[in-house]
């Protein structure tokens, strides 16, 4: 985090460490990031009732894809990539948003892979489910789903019940057969619809 320099990535400050005199348990650990005072995505899209413009959601699906080429370069994968991991600076209609929560990314080498189980399931990409070897290329898979659902207001895979939400994600190709699927233009589909 300290490394990292970029418009859409929530800026690290610094980091303290309290030192308890008494009792080591009672020491805290202080993380200081900049201020952001719009809450997360979801929020922002809860306000609006899902209804943003496809300007808006391309405007706010670009700034999000060039954090994740930024990270990308620095061989980071963020791997919980959803609205709630995202932040809007202020609580203004055309806030600029960045990326938070680090908490599972991790550093994977342009020759490297990684096993490891992480995410939200209705955000995860099918090769996380199946438990086969991926890249970094599992966040684009993310930020494709939070794509559909600027767009549609809807997640593209979506059920009560785990099971099913990892079956659709590994079986079933995104719905864009509903409203307002036919009012959104062949090149915002054809972004979402790419892997």
């Amino acid at each position: 985090m300290k490394k990292l320099d970029h418009p859409h990535i929530v800026k690290f400050i610094d980091i303290f460490e309290s030192e308890s005199t008494v009792d080591a348990s009672d020491n805290y650990i202080y993380i200081v990031m900049e201020n952001l005072c719009g809450g997360d995505l979801f929020t922002y899209l809860e306000k609006r009732n899902f209804e943003i413009s496809e300007k808006r959601s391309k405007v706010l699906s670009h700034q999000i894809a060039t954090a994740l080429y930024y990270l990308h370069s620095f061989g980071v994968a963020h791997r919980d990539l959803k609205p709630e991991n995202i932040l809007m600076v202020s609580d203004d209609n055309d806030s600029d948003l960045k990326i938070v929560d680090f908490g599972l990314s991790k550093i994977i080498g342009p020759n490297e892979s990684s096993l490891d189980p992480f995410g939200t399931l209705s955000y995860v990409a099918p090769e996380v489910l199946l438990q086969k070897p991926y890249g970094k290329e599992v966040d684009l898979w993310s930020l494709g789903v939070i794509t559909y659902l600027l767009l549609s207001r809807v997640l593209p895979f979506d059920d009560e019940e785990d099971k099913e939400i990892a079956r659709q994600t590994i079986q079933d190709a995104p719905d864009f057969s509903f409203e307002p699927w036919d009012t959104v233009t062949p090149e915002a589909k054809d972004i979402v619809k790419s892997k």
